[in-house]
Formats: C-alpha cells, sequence, structure tokens
C-alpha cells in the first residue's frame, strides 16, 4: 500500500507531470514563434517588398525586379502573357501560396496591380534554418538544463522524505496488538533521520513502549484477576452447597443461603464479562466449534434459582439446533446477562427461550419498558423507574458490547407492563444438520 500511494510515488508523479509540463510548453513556444516568424512577419515583410517596388515603379519603370539570395521577383505587364514566369507560378491568384517540397517549398506572394502582376518567391530554407539554429537548438538546451534542474530537485526531495518513508515502513510491519519499536532505538535509526523525522521517531518509539506497557499490564491484570477473584468466589459456592446439604438448616437460613449462591452466580458471570471485555482483540478464551443449544440449557438450570418461588415457568421451545465456532464463556455471558435480566424482571407469567435457525429469542411477561427507558436501556448503569429494582444497570451494556465485539446483533422489543422480547442472530451459525 504504501509503495502504490507513498509520499515517494506521489512525488515522482509530481515531478514527472512538472517536467511534462514544461517541456510542452517549452516546445508550443518555439513552435508558436517560429509559425510567427515564418507566417506572419514572412509574408508582412513581401507584403512591404511589393509596395516598395511599385513605388519604385512609378518612380522609375525600368526599376530592377527584386533578385536576393533568398528572393525572387517576376513581372507580368498589365495584358501581357506569363511566358516570362516559370510554368510552376503561372496562373496564380493574388495572396499568398506554399510550394510543394518537391517545388522548392517556397513561399510565394501575388500583387495584381493595376500596372501588371508581381510574384515575389522567397526561399524558405534559409529561415528554417534559422529556425532550427534559433529555435531547435536553444529549446533542447533549455530542455536539457529544465530536465537535469527537475533531476536534482527530486533527489534532493526524495534525500528529504527517505526518513519520513523509512518511519512508515517501520510502523507498517508493527503488530497492532504488541508493536516493535526496537528499529526506532536512538542507536538504530539510519543517520539521515534528523530534525523533525528524529524527534517524530522518538515520539513514536516512546508511544510504542507506552503501548506495550499497557498491553503487559493489562495482560498481568486479567491473569491475576481471574485467578484471585474466582477462587474466593469458588469457595463461597461450595461453602453454601455445603450448609444447603445441612439437613438441620433452617427454612430462612436456606432461603438466605441460596441468596448467596444466586448473587455468587451473578459475581461470577460479572468478572467473566469484564475479564472478557478488558483483553483488546484477544478474549483470552480459545474459539471452538459448540452446540449452542447445550450452553442454553445450562444457563436455564442455572437461572431457575433466581426465580425461588415466583409463579413464574421458564421453559425452551427447541424450533432448531445450530452451533457457533466462537468461545462457548463469551455466548454463555451474553445469553446469561439477558437470561437472567428476563427473570429479575418477571414477576408472574413465563419466560420462554426460542432457538431458531440462526437466532435466538427470550420473550417474558414481566414489567416490561416503554419507548424512553428502551433508548437507554444499553447505556451502562442506566436503570428505568420505580419497576427496575436490584441489579447494577450494566448487565445490558456488556450485552452490547459482547455482541458488537463478535458480531452477534442484538435487538430488544418491550411494551410497559406486558413484557420484552430480546433477539440475538447469529449471521454464521451453522446447523447441525448441515
Amino acid at each position: 500500500m504504501i509503495a502504490e500511494r507513498g509520499l515517494r510515488r506521489k512525488m515522482w508523479i509530481a515531478f514527472a507531470m512538472q517536467v511534462i509540463a514544461i517541456g510542452l510548453a517549452t516546445v508550443f513556444g518555439v513552435y508558436g514563434a517560429t509559425m510567427v516568424l515564418k507566417d506572419v512577419l514572412i509574408k508582412h515583410a513581401l507584403q512591404q517588398e511589393a509596395g516598395w517596388f511599385w513605388q519604385r515603379h512609378s518612380d522609375d519603370p525600368e526599376h530592377h525586379i527584386p533578385d536576393t539570395f533568398n528572393m525572387m521577383g517576376y513581372l507580368v505587364p498589365q495584358g501581357a502573357s506569363e511566358t516570362t514566369v516559370p510554368e510552376p507560378l503561372r496562373g496564380l491568384a493574388a495572396g499568398y501560396h506554399s510550394m510543394p517540397e518537391a517545388m522548392g517549398g517556397s513561399l510565394v506572394y501575388v500583387d495584381d496591380a493595376p500596372k501588371g502582376k508581381l510574384l515575389l518567391v522567397f526561399k524558405q530554407t534559409q529561415v528554417n534554418k534559422l529556425a532550427f539554429w534559433f529555435g531547435a537548438v536553444p529549446l533542447s538546451f533549455v530542455l536539457i538544463v529544465i530536465y537535469a534542474i527537475a533531476w536534482l530537485t527530486y533527489r534532493s526531495s526524495h534525500r528529504a522524505i527517505s526518513p519520513l518513508i523509512w518511519l512508515a515502513n517501520q510502523v507498517q510491519q508493527w503488530d497492532p496488538k504488541r508493536p516493535d519499536a526496537t528499529a526506532l532505538n536512538a542507536e538504530n535509526l539510519p543517520v539521515d533521520v534528523q530534525g523533525e523525522a528524529l524527534v517524530l521517531a522518538s515520539s513514536l518509539h516512546e508511544f510504542a513502549s507506552r503501548i506495550d506497557a499497557f498491553v503487559q499490564r493489562e495482560r498481568n491484570f486479567t491473569r491475576d484477576a481471574s485467578h484471585e477473584l474466582r477462587t474466593p468466589m469458588t469457595v463461597i459456592r461450595m461453602a453454601g452447597d455445603l450448609l444447603l446439604a445441612d439437613p438441620s438448616l433452617t427454612p430462612h437460613a436456606e432461603r438466605t443461603v441460596q441468596r448467596i449462591q444466586s448473587s455468587v452466580g451473578d459475581m461470577e458471570s460479572l468478572v467473566e464479562a469484564f475479564l472478557i471485555m478488558a483483553r483488546d482483540g484477544d478474549v483470552g478464551l480459545p474459539d471452538e466449534d459448540f452446540v449452542v443449544n447445550e450452553v442454553i440449557h445450562d444457563e436455564i438450570e442455572n437461572a431457575r434459582a433466581l426465580l425461588g418461588r415466583k409463579p413464574v415457568e421458564l421453559k425452551i421451545d427447541e424450533a432448531a439446533a445450530f452451533a457457533l465456532h466462537a468461545p462457548p464463556r463469551v455466548f454463555g455471558v451474553l445469553f446469561g446477562n439477558l437470561l437472567r435480566n428476563a427473570c429479575n424482571y418477571t414477576d408472574a407469567g413465563s419466560v420462554i427461550v426460542h432457538v431458531q435457525p440462526g437466532r435466538i429469542v427470550i420473550e417474558d411477561t414481566g414489567v416490561g419498558m416503554d419507548d424512553e427507558e428502551l433508548a437507554h436501556v444499553f447505556e451502562a448503569f442506566y436503570r428505568g423507574g420505580e419497576r427496575r429494582q436490584g441489579g447494577h444497570g450494566i448487565g445490558l451494556s456488556i450485552v452490547r458490547r459482547l455482541s458488537e465485539r463478535f458480531g452477534w446483533p442484538v435487538s430488544l422489543d418491550s411494551e410497559a407492563g406486558k413484557g420484552t422480547r430480546a433477539t440475538v442472530l447469529f449471521p454464521k451459525a451453522r446447523p447441525l444438520d448441515a
């Protein structure tokens, strides 16, 4: 791309166009001057010669007809025959006539006056020679000087921008995820990298070094957070399982432990989502082929605890089965947030998950949203009116960011008091029977 549209190519084209334009202007200028000399000045001189001859002829009828090295004259008295005129010139009308090259290429001026007919034959050979020595030769010299100056200017400009081209080539080779600025170290710079190019190289080196440090800190954070945050949550969840297995646990204590378990599940999903989004480009999870329906069943089982004793039916309508090539955990986080959102805001009725070819639809009979709330629902930390109790206001924001990163469009349709319908499309879904 740099070779096709870079500064070097643009500069070369600019100088080439400049040289061509100057050359054409010079050629046409000299050619125009030659034409003026031959077609204007000579014709005017012949006309003046004819006028001068007739003036002298009036004073002295025996005045000699013009006969010089470049011009020959012929006089045909009024009413006389043109036998004294060379045959090619006989019968020519008044005015200017250019003879063929085979006949010398002369320019003939015929002046038909009352006293007779005067023919002036001007040999253009000498004019052509003069045009060559005073036109073509200076033109060639001027063009050589212009081309030499243009070439030297091009070389000078090329040397001036060479450091910038070198910098562009180095930056082009960088890995966007982790740019290697080793080539921009002060000891590795070419000797012609000076002035503004040196300032730019130093700035790019510092910038790339900072990016590398940021990437390293991000990786360290996601690695440490993944371990340090998951470990205590796993301990809490396992302790809750042990408490729920205790037959002596009172109903009130059991409900308290279940709420703890539910909160731990939310925290695990939240931490997983944050860790995925904290990674730039690479989510840190391997892409693999997985069946979407299997992950949906697992998330539905995890979400049943959110309903508790609410009169809500949670079920799945599997009209199709398809697979994706992506990190399964990312899909689980996106779908789980939508499903938990539906369960949290549905106090009675049903939450139905429809699995259709290439898409998933989650319908609930919850509190729903009006148009104003629906317009802001994907904004971080946005929570609707008094009907929106609980939650952190970031679940749907996480859904939107994951959908944009992985190309899974999400849309919501809702009506206050009647429920919400969430639709997720998967353009690269692969049917299981394919």
